[in-house]
């Protein structure tokens, strides 16, 4: 599909659904900032992209303010009092679906309050809320992609317990593209938080009705972790590369390693865009990044690494890049991780830029959906360790390893970038890939984002670690790839098993360029 970049001057949105970019874009038109923009874009993917997205999930927010500021919200939940290993007993793992697969904190909700503090926005909620009430009261048309992922999990999916089924097959079958999806009991809630506000999901009577569910279908999640929970406000990690700073969230994220890739890249030679050296290049800077980002990265309370001390030293950098030869491929890989997110941005005609990514981790997350008020409640906890110690062992309260990390960027020059993908271990391949071609070698930013790409290990599920390669690129560049030791897989033209990336770059004078793409049913919208 012939894409192209997307001009604009007073606001503009992109996100992986089209209706969620217009509804961001309308909160822009009707005097809104970039955060409120946002948070209308976030409670529209939770109803129109279901799958990958909710209110039941977790968020992190990269907000660079006009003044040169840029904020960082972490809305991600502990896990709960009663997830300890007695309650996981005889178990190799915890469940990726089911009730104890929900056995953390939902902090999406809150994140968005925290975000709206202090943003300068004055716009009442249900405004904010008003595309995504009116989408899940009178239904939304399936997509190809969300049919697909209904149909390849339904199996696992209408096995648990909850609402799962009556929302999602509700004629005792999958959702076939262009059916029809109505979520009355969400509209509910969504209509509840704009009149009661933001905090009822985690106190009061909206409080009350998720927790009554949670425990009745099984979760260890109770009132008292709903009530003790909050976002928190967490400085951004950030590098100077050639010509920019970046930044990225702070663990428990894994934007500890997208920041990395790209500071290892940029002391490695390379001459053009998608060539070996380029692509080579950031596999093995990636493979560097994720040894020390599987040793290190996890809720910030158990660990005491220092991970911006290791991006601001020079010479520590250097020995890494060291590491990497520019001729064979390291042997690989480590054990991956999963995850699928919804990442979305907006820019304002204020000078603010925002990069928000949201998750419920699995498609559909646990696939516990609550019947009084139709959330879907995200597995994030299944990735912790069944261990008494170490790295991501499960620990009431802790918070799990999150491979949820939005990206931005301040060019010397003026530009600010707000970048980023869904794809768990994806994520920050498809942020260097895109980050490279556009800021290291001119490419157009659609392009950035259209053409091929590369994903070292699994994602969505995938069991498979090789090195994935869509077709498009230079064909000498499979078998170069391949004759330096890397397993090359082939897997077809463009995939949403590479992700559904987007970026809006804002220049100095003001005028915004936003793509969105080709994978996803997302969409760019500007005015």
């Amino acid at each position: 599909m012939a894409m192209q970049t997307v001009s604009g001057r007073h606001g503009m949105t992109t996100a992986p659904h089209y209706l969620a970019a217009e509804a961001g874009r309308e909160v822009l038109r009707d005097g809104g900032n970039a955060v409120e923009a946002c948070v209308a874009i976030a409670a529209t993917l939770a109803v129109v992209y279901p799958h990958m997205t909710g209110i039941g999930g977790d968020g992190f927010w990269l907000i660079a303010e006009p003044d040169g500021r840029v904020r960082g919200i972490h809305g991600c939940g502990g896990a709960a009092m009663k997830a300890d290993l007695s309650l996981y007993a005889g178990m190799n793992a915890v469940p990726t679906r089911g009730p104890l697969a929900a056995n953390t904190v939902a902090g999406t909700i809150s994140g968005w309050e925290a975000a709206l503090v202090g943003s300068g926005g004055t716009m009442p909620l249900d405004r904010l809320l008003r595309d995504a009430i009116a989408h899940a009261r009178a239904g939304i048309a399936v997509t190809k992609g969300g049919a697909g992922i209904a149909a390849a999990k339904g199996g696992e999916l209408r096995a648990q317990p909850g609402a799962y089924r009556a929302i999602f097959e509700p004629g005792g079958r999958p959702l076939i593209e262009g059916d029809i999806l109505k979520q009355p009991a969400l509209a509910d809630t969504l209509e509840r938080l704009a009149a009661d506000g933001l905090a009822g999901f985690y106190t009061g009577a909206l409080a009350a009705d998720i927790v009554a569910d949670l425990e009745a279908l099984g979760s260890p999640v109770s009132a008292a972790d709903l009530a003790a929970h909050d976002a928190f406000l967490a400085t951004p990690l950030k590098t100077r590369i050639s010509g920019a700073t970046l930044y990225n969230s702070a663990p428990p994220t894994q934007g500890f390693a997208s920041l990395l890739i790209l500071a290892l890249f940029d002391r490695l030679k390379a001459g053009s865009a998608d060539g070996f050296d380029h692509v080579h290049g950031l596999i093995e800077a990636t493979k560097q990044a994720f040894l020390l980002r599987d040793a290190h990265v996890g809720d910030p309370a158990f660990h005491d690494y220092d991970y911006q001390g290791l991006l601001d030293d020079p010479g520590a950098l250097d020995s890494l890049a060291a590491k990497i030869d520019p001729a064979h491929a390291l042997s690989w890989p480590p054990p991956p991780q999963w995850g699928d997110t919804c990442w979305f941005a907006a820019a304002d005609g204020e000078g603010r830029v925002v990069s928000c990514i949201q998750s419920t981790y699995f498609e559909f997350g646990s696939g516990v959906v609550l019947p009084r008020t139709g959330i879907t409640w995200q597995n994030r906890g299944s990735s912790f360790r069944l261990a008494p110690g170490g790295w991501n062992a499960l620990k009431p309260g802790r918070k799990p390893f999150h491979t949820l990390n939005p990206a931005l960027a301040r060019f010397d020059d003026g530009r600010v970038m707000a970048y980023g993908t869904m794809g768990g271990e994806g994520q920050p391949q498809t942020q260097a890939a895109l980050f490279t071609r556009y800021a290291r070698f001119a490419v157009d930013l659609q392009q950035a984002i259209s053409a091929p790409r590369w994903l070292l290990g699994r994602t969505w599920g995938e069991e498979s670690t090789t090195l994935k390669l869509e077709d498009g690129f230079d064909e000498r560049l499979y078998s170069d790839l391949a004759i330096a030791g890397h397993d090359v897989e082939r897997v077809g033209p463009l995939t949403a098993t590479m992700g559904h990336a987007g970026a809006i770059v804002r220049h100095s004078d003001g005028r915004l360029d936003g793509a969105t793409d080709p994978r996803s049913d997302g969409a760019v919208a500007a005015w």
